[in-house]
């Protein structure tokens, strides 16, 4: 089939590039160059009419700029949370990662400063895909350049149907040469296309670098975009993933028009269209269909006119709605919400739940010697009521046994700790944050899993020293040397500063009336023997059976009340070594929940705060995003 293109029909419609008045200009009258004087005398001749005026924008008058309202419904919220959640996120999110929201967040606040009266426009399309004679064809006039040459159109042409669009065309930077309005007749006093600011692009494939540049520029500028395709590139790659692709989330405020159908036969148009729609769907588009929002997709010929006067009132019924500024901010939102969806949306319930704490409390007390501590405490408690209710030879045994031993048992309680649980004491604290840390991160987004790790190592620093601390105060065995140097100890005895006993325990009520007991029995002892001692020698009367019995009560009774008190304290040093070993736990927890847990759980607060603005730029979605 021989393809005949607009441009081929086209070969003598107008060039819009010039906005001078020309030297024969009568009567205020202006044309738009050499071309156009051409095109419109012959329009004339042909319809034996005055030859028609195209009238510039009149970017000299005082514009009457109507400032952007307010948006109702959800989108000014959206635009508050998205603009928060971008503010506490800078200090654990990369500048790359929030570009593009931050440049959302510009656009908005530039466009919401502009009219709201107004609809921009744009006519995109291929080379040869006759947008140009599409956008000659609504505008009513030949205002932008159509013929073989290629490329035809070099920058943005505007045509606006109102005054007050100066301020848009400025932030599309179109010269003010290439502004026009449209030619007076029909098209220019359609009450729905009052407005409308219709921008003719240059070609989106064009081989011209800055061509491609000026579309990518002013598609992510204006409010809607009509993207014209032809029956023979309809499908091209390019369009569909550099372009429509992308903007699957922007289909409300999106027009696809398959044009020259003219130059299909009989039923192929629809055909042609009927696979359009299937790319489209493929490519994630919601097309309008059955009244639901989505996409207009329909086909025309704009050098026949058929279809034309159909996309001009589906196109007045856009624009006179006024709302294609807020669908298109609205979706812009939405593509930056889906682009930051990896950084801020969980996979789970992260955090950090009691179980977590309770198993950290627990492996910091193994790694301060808690329980340690407590046994510690328990035998010192067993050894003060032996020595207060013990017997006073067994007393002068132990004294004698430990006098001049400073390394026994009893003076240094276990208080030098080997070079390898030195080692492994430090490495259970690090253990401990490692896996509060992990815990606590499992589930969060890379950048605030990383936030939440190095909050808890972070805090950590300095924890293995302070733990130490704590446990030369508690009296701990092998305090002072676990943490690794800490100089916490000095100016304290030598069996304090390694470790050594745990303080004093207090005496219980009873215990002066057990002392008192076993003096009793010692002095039945000594009674018992100086009576049998004054016998043997003959200084008093003989009788064995009455000083034996009384020493024998002395001997016996000693240990018999040393026994009983031994079974007496043994719930209370058992308590008193669990009360030992849950203060130092709840010192050594309370410390880590200082330096490490809370640290962590302000980064979780931090999360759940931008969590919650991340829902609510999400929670209005237009696209389902």
């Amino acid at each position: 089939m021989t393809a005949v293109t607009d441009e081929d029909h086209g070969k003598g419609e107008s060039k819009g590039d010039s906005g001078e008045k020309p030297d024969g200009a009568k009567d205020g009258r202006w044309d738009d160059g050499l071309i156009a004087r051409r095109a419109a005398a012959a329009a004339a001749r042909d319809a034996d009419e005055p030859v028609p005026v195209l009238a510039p924008a009149d970017d000299d008058a005082e514009p009457q700029v109507e400032a952007y309202a307010p948006a109702d419904g959800p989108l000014p919220a959206r635009l508050d949370a998205l603009r928060e959640l971008v503010g506490l996120s800078r200090a654990r999110l990369d500048r790359d990662t929030l570009a593009e929201a931050g440049r959302v967040l510009d656009e908005a606040a530039a466009r919401q400063r502009l009219s709201s009266r107004h609809t921009v426009v744009a006519v995109a399309g291929a080379t040869g895909s006759g947008k140009s004679t599409l956008f000659n064809a609504l505008a009513g006039a030949p205002i932008s350049d159509t013929g073989l040459r290629r490329p035809t159109t070099s920058q943005p042409i505007a045509c606006s149907w109102t005054d007050g669009a100066a301020g848009l065309l400025d932030r599309l930077a179109v010269p003010g040469r290439l502004r026009r309005r449209p030619h007076p007749g029909p098209a220019a006093f359609d009450e729905a296309l009052q407005g409308l600011v219709l921008v003719d692009l240059p070609d989106h494939d064009s081989a011209a670098i800055e061509h491609r540049d000026q579309v990518d520029r002013v598609l992510a500028l204006v409010d809607a975009v009509i993207w014209v395709v032809d029956p023979e590139k309809y499908a091209d790659a390019a369009l569909h993933e550099r372009y429509l692709r992308p903007l699957a989330g922007h289909a409300e405020v999106t027009f696809v028009v398959l044009n020259q159908t003219d130059r299909l036969p009989g039923e192929a148009a629809d055909l042609v269209l009927d696979d359009l729609r299937r790319l489209l769907d493929e490519d994630g588009i919601a097309l309008g269909e059955h009244g639901e929002p989505g996409a207009t997709v329909m086909s025309l010929s704009a050098l026949t006119g058929d279809g034309v006067p159909e996309l001009r009132e589906m196109i007045g019924r856009f624009v006179s709605d006024r709302t294609a500024a807020t669908r298109r901010l609205s979706a812009d939102v939405d593509a930056a919400a889906a682009r930051l969806r990896k950084v801020y949306v969980a996979q789970g319930r992260p955090g950090l739940g009691e179980r977590a704490r309770e198993e950290f409390a627990d492996r910091l007390a193994e790694a301060v010697g808690a329980a340690a501590a407590g046994q510690a405490a328990e035998r010192e408690w067993r050894r003060n009521a032996s020595r207060a209710c013990g017997t006073p030879w067994l007393r002068l045994w132990r004294w004698y046994e430990n006098r001049g031993l400073p390394g026994s048992l009893d003076r240094l309680g276990q208080a030098l700790t080997p070079p390898e649980e030195e080692l492994t004491a430090r490495q259970r604290v690090e253990q401990a944050v490692r896996i509060v840390a992990d815990d606590a991160a499992d589930g969060l987004p890379g950048p605030w899993a990383q936030a939440v790790r190095e909050a808890a190592f972070t805090g950590a620093q300095g924890l293995p020293e302070a733990l130490d601390e704590l446990a030369v105060k508690a009296g701990a065995p092998g305090a002072g040397k676990r943490g690794g140097g800490t100089e916490t100890g000095k100016g304290k005895s030598a069996v304090d500063r390694l470790g050594g006993r745990p303080p004093k325990p207090p005496r219980p009520k009873w215990w002066p009336a057990a002392v008192l007991a076993q003096a009793s029995m010692t002095l039945l002892q000594v009674f018992g023997g100086l009576w049998l001692v004054g016998q043997i020698i003959g200084v008093l009367e003989p009788g064995l059976v009455t000083p034996a019995l009384i020493m024998l009560g002395g001997v016996v009774g000693g240990p018999l009340v040393e026994w009983a008190c031994a079974a007496a304290i043994r719930g209370p040093a058992r308590r008193y070594g669990q009360d030992a070993e849950r203060r130092l736990r709840e010192a050594a927890a309370g410390c880590g929940r200082a330096r490490v847990l809370d640290p962590v759980a302000a980064e979780l607060v931090r999360y759940r705060e931008v969590r919650e603005r991340y829902v609510t730029v999400t929670e209005f979605s237009t696209t389902g995003r």
